[in-house]
Order: structure tokens, then C-alpha cells, then sequence
């Protein structure tokens, strides 16, 4: 199924804030206000609307942050409830690497979201304790555990979206690079097990290195004979959360407002954010420009070092991570109008994967974003071009390993 019929579109916004709450068929979370504000429809403005509730789970100073991230679409005037009801559509989702530091708090947003009905956990070990603590928060997602390679299978049949953070984290000194041999292995084994029982599935890799994993998920679903470029993303949300926030930061902005397009891979100078295209449109010196590139394209190794050794970007990963899952999920049930980035087959440029905006819809990726790489400024256009080659050389990486992999194991 080549990528290549897919349409290429452009928008004049993508990447908006996440929300992470109930749809108009269902009833979410309570906030104690009466006023209105702005809210987000599946990933663009909508309209102002008025919210009552009789009570809230969390203090006043608290409701305006949530806001924005919990409210999808509402009906005006619409009265919600202080407790989850099921929704219309629900799907299955399985996190495969979830009793790990992003799989943990990636399931507990996910058991938060009133569009799923089972979440299936898996890992190689200490999973059923992540399941039984999950278990108990009342949201209408069924919890179910699967531990080691015996109950994978079982874990798969009949998801709707896949999300695999399994691997090992990065550690101080460590590069994306340096997690190679480990994760691409764990990866390659996982794609196989949903090759076989979940083949139609929406499949997100969050494993690192991201510019390599992607294309050994493609290569291991084209042996397998099921490969849809539709449906395989590489998650890079996190590039665009974190170029958001500090955007913000930098310049005062009201942080629901900002959206900063991201766009090539997932590592180092390959992430590449859009300045150019900061929406609402902002104006940035040419300091603040590589300084802001920089942060954004080192942010993972900010946190390691924070963490000294004791651990890498989970959190905020698992944020990011359930975003896209939420996105995912609205195009599932059949929003028409959902938009992330992500690190996806591409024809943007010659390289044969590349993260950029996708239109995403019950089929998977129905569009390809192209208006953000027209009109870069020469400090872009010369990013661009620089970071193709590294990346050109870890997309071929992936590739080559599947193939040795393949003839070993017909040597053997």
C-alpha cells in the first residue's frame, strides 16, 4: 500500500493542544466554574462555551490549566457529571512496556480516557501490580495484565491502537544512538507479535532511537506481509510539547495559543523546530532562534542530566504519548478533523520517512502536511539540508538491521 496516494495538504495550524477527556456522548470531568473560555475541538479552536458543575476535584487556581487539556468538544451550557460514564465508541488499547517509567503514568493517562474500553499491559516482568493499582481508578476502562512472551499474543488480539515505549531508557552519556542494539531487538520482536494478531491496528513506536525503530517496524510488517504506512507512526509529540512550552516561556505567551510545527526525526539536529512558523505568529531574533533549536533538540539530555542517572524524559514522554493515543482514538471514532506530528512514511523530501504534520482519520494517515516546509528562513533551509544525512543514516540503519536479522536467521 504506497504512502504516495496518500493526499499532501496544507493547513494553517497542527500539533494544537492535547485533551484528554470526554467527547459530547459522554459526561467527563467536573469544574467548578460558570464563566466561559475557549476550548479545543478534536485538535483546533472552537467556540466559547459556558461550563456548570456542582463540584471539582480540584481547587479553583487549578481548573484553568486543566482546561484546556481535559475539555474537548463540549456542548454549550452542557452540566457535567463528577464521574466517568462510558462512551458511544470505545476501542482497545495495548501499551507494550508498561510497567517501565513512561509506561506506567503513558497508562494511567490512557485509563483516563472515556473513548477506551480495555487497556491491555504488557511486559516481561512486574506488570500485574501497574494493572491492580490501575485497576482501581474509577474510569470505565477494563484493566488486563500480560506478562513475558507466552501472553503476548493473547495481549494483541483484537487491539485497535498499539503503543510500544518498551526499551531501555537513556542514561547519563548515553546517546540515542547508544540504545541501539538493545531496542531494536525488543522493537522488532514486539512488531512481529502485532504482525500476527493485531495487523490493522494503529501502532505507535516511542522506543528509541525513533529514526530507526520506525523503519525496523516497516520492514519486519513488509516480511510479514501486512505493512500499512497508514497506520505506523513514530511518536514525536514531546518535540512539539516541549517547543511549545518554551516558546511560551520565552515570549509570554498564553501556552494554549502556541503551536510550533516540528518536523524531520527524533534525535539531536534532526529535530528541527518551525520558529518561522510559530503560531500565533511570533518574532524571534536570530540568537533567540538558535538558542530556542538547541534547547528544543537537547531537551531529552536536560532531563538525564537532571535526573543524574536515575532515570530519563518519562513524564513528559507519557504526556506526549497519551496525546497522540487521544488524537488517534478521536480519528478512530471519526472526528474529520484531527492533526499531530509525527515521523511517518513520507514523500516531503527525498528521504523515505520524515516527521512532519499528518491528517489522521479511521483509516490512519489521510494526509500529508506540506505548507510548513514552504517558505522556510535560511537559518531552516540550511537545518534542513543539514540534517537529512544523519538521518538519512539511521533510517538505513533500522532497515539493514532487519535484513541481517533475516539472513541469519536463514543461514542458521
Amino acid at each position: 500500500m504506497a504512502l504516495t496516494a496518500l493526499t499532501t495538504v496544507s493547513i494553517g495550524s497542527v500539533c494544537a493542544q492535547p485533551r484528554l477527556g470526554a467527547r459530547p456522548k459522554a459526561s467527563g470531568f467536573g469544574f467548578t466554574c460558570s464563566k466561559s473560555f475557549n476550548v479545543f475541538s478534536g485538535l483546533k479552536a472552537a467556540s466559547s462555551v459556558g461550563i456548570e458543575a456542582d463540584t471539582s476535584f480540584l481547587g479553583k487556581e487549578d481548573n484553568a490549566s486543566l482546561q484546556a487539556s481535559f475539555v474537548p468538544k463540549i456542548k454549550p451550557k452542557q452540566v457535567f457529571l463528577n464521574q466517568l460514564h462510558p462512551h458511544a465508541s470505545s476501542f482497545k488499547v495495548a501499551v507494550l512496556g508498561a510497567a517501565g517509567g513512561i509506561g506506567q503514568p503513558l497508562g494511567l493517562l490512557i485509563k483516563m480516557s472515556p473513548l477506551v474500553s480495555a487497556l491491555h499491559l504488557y511486559d516481561i516482568a512486574n506488570v500485574k501490580g501497574v494493572a491492580a493499582d490501575l485497576s482501581h481508578c474509577n474510569s470505565p476502562a477494563q484493566v488486563l495484565d500480560f506478562t513475558g512472551q507466552s501472553e503476548l499474543g493473547k495481549c494483541l488480539k483484537g487491539v485497535d491502537v498499539v503503543v510500544i515505549p518498551a526499551g531501555v531508557p537513556r542514561k547519563p552519556g548515553m546517546t540515542r544512538d547508544d540504545l541501539f542494539n538493545i531496542n531494536a531487538g525488543i522493537v522488532k520482536t514486539l512488531i512481529e507479535a502485532v504482525a500476527d494478531n493485531c495487523p490493522d491496528a494503529f501502532i505507535h513506536i516511542i522506543s528509541n532511537p525513533v529514526n530507526s525503530t520506525v523503519p525496523i517496524a516497516a520492514e519486519v510488517l513488509k516480511q510479514k506481509g501486512v505493512y500499512d504506512p497508514k497506520k505506523l507512526f513514530g511518536v514525536t509529540t514531546l518535540d512539539v510539547v516541549r517547543a511549545n512550552t518554551f516558546v511560551a516561556q520565552k515570549k509570554n505567551l498564553k501556552l494554549v495559543d502556541v503551536d510550533v510545527p516540528v518536523v524531520g526525526g527524533h534525535a539531536g539536529i534532526t529535530i528541527l523546530p518551525l520558529l518561522s512558523k510559530t503560531r500565533p505568529s511570533t518574532t524571534f531574533t536570530d540568537d533567540e532562534v538558535e538558542e530556542l533549536t538547541l534547547r528544543i533538540q537537547n531537551a531529552g539530555t536536560e532531563v538525564v542530566e537532571a535526573k543524574a542517572g536515575a532515570g530519563s524524559a518519562t513524564l513528559s514522554m507519557a504526556y506526549a504519548a497519551a496525546r497522540f493515543v487521544e488524537a488517534s482514538l478521536h480519528a478512530l471514532d471519526g472526528d474529520g478533523d484531527v492533526y499531530e506530528c509525527s515521523f511517518v512514511e513520507s514523500d516531503l523530501t527525498e528521504l523515505p520517512f520524515f516527521a512532519s504534520g499528518v491528517k489522521i482519520g479511521k483509516k490512519g494517515i489521510e494526509a500529508i502536511v506540506s505548507s510548513d516546509l514552504q517558505g522556510l528562513t535560511e537559518y531552516e533551509t540550511k537545518a534542513l539540508e543539514a540534517l537529512k544525512p544523519e538521518l538519512q543514516a539511521s533510517i538505513e540503519k533500522g532497515m539493514a538491521f532487519v535484513h541481517k536479522q533475516a539472513v541469519n536467521a536463514e543461514s542458521a
